[in-house]
């Protein structure tokens, strides 16, 4: 809305949250149906709805079709079309955030929307082998699968030893719900972390996770969630409107807001 604002845009952005609803994410063939008749522009799609709103469109981007998550939906008239903008957010983050970081060996937790996005995003990034660990080892295997068609240049797999994964691994990326506010937990044993490993985590409600305090505490480089929700929400916002948005005054307003709600978990400019 602060963004929308800025651009002298009568902008108006509702949460719809499926927590709140007695029949849960099973509300969500009804909540897009209200939301397309009422006269929305579209909706951000959030865990744990990422998969399961692909039988609900009518069409999808290419990004979004070659991950098989959606996390932007546009109503175009009658039309309801499924896009990705996860995989360019959590892209530009690790530019920013991590540009100089050593990515051959890569372990990704997490092989749902998010994941299937991030992984798509780090192999594109430079990353020479990514292990995918998932709590379900067949979504794991189906990611892998997935990734590996897409980059066959790339070796891809799944793994149900995360010890080993990551003592030779250059890279962590935490792509699970495991750490957010709502469902509180450390998503890889606090032993396994240990530098020269680096940690980047898709969760930005806390900013600051058990995982990112466990990793920091252990010297390891980090990286938290809110670059990824920043830039996400920036091309979401694009497609939405057809104004491109200035991601760097969205980024700062970001900081600034979880700055007032936690002093520690940002630095100051």
């Amino acid at each position: 809305m602060t963004e929308g604002t800025a651009l002298g845009l009568h902008y108006s952005y509702e949460l719809l949250d499926t927590d709140l609803l007695p029949e849960g994410a099973q509300a969500l063939p009804r909540l897009l149906a209200e939301a397309q008749r009422s006269g929305y522009a579209g909706l951000n799609i959030t865990y744990p709805c990422k998969q399961a709103v692909i039988p609900l469109l009518d069409t999808l981007s290419p990004e979004a079709d070659a991950l098989q998550s959606v996390n932007t939906v546009v109503f175009a008239g009658t039309q309801r079309i499924g896009y990705n903008t996860d995989c360019w957010g959590f892209a530009e983050n690790l530019r920013r955030g991590l540009a100089d970081a050593i990515r051959q060996r890569v372990v990704l937790v997490g092989a749902g929307g998010a994941g299937s996005a991030v992984g798509y995003a780090v192999l594109q990034w430079g990353a020479r082998t990514l292990q995918i660990h998932d709590l379900d080892p067949q979504r794991a295997l189906a990611l892998a699968a997935r990734l590996s068609t897409q980059f066959p240049n790339c070796g891809v797999t799944a793994t149900g030893d995360l010890e080993s994964a990551l003592a030779h691994a250059d890279g962590l990326i935490h792509a699970s719900p495991m750490g957010m506010a709502k469902l509180p937990g450390l998503p890889v044993p606090a032993q396994f972390l240990r530098p020269p490993l680096w940690v980047a985590d898709v969760v930005y409600v806390p900013l600051v996770t058990q995982l990112l305090a466990q990793a920091r505490a252990a010297g390891c480089r980090t990286l938290d969630g809110g670059g990824m929700a920043v830039f996400q929400a920036a091309k979401a916002f694009e497609l939405f409107t057809g104004i491109k948005p200035d991601a760097e005054r969205m980024l700062t307003g970001f900081n600034a807001r979880m700055r007032l709600n936690n002093p520690a978990a940002v630095p100051p400019p």
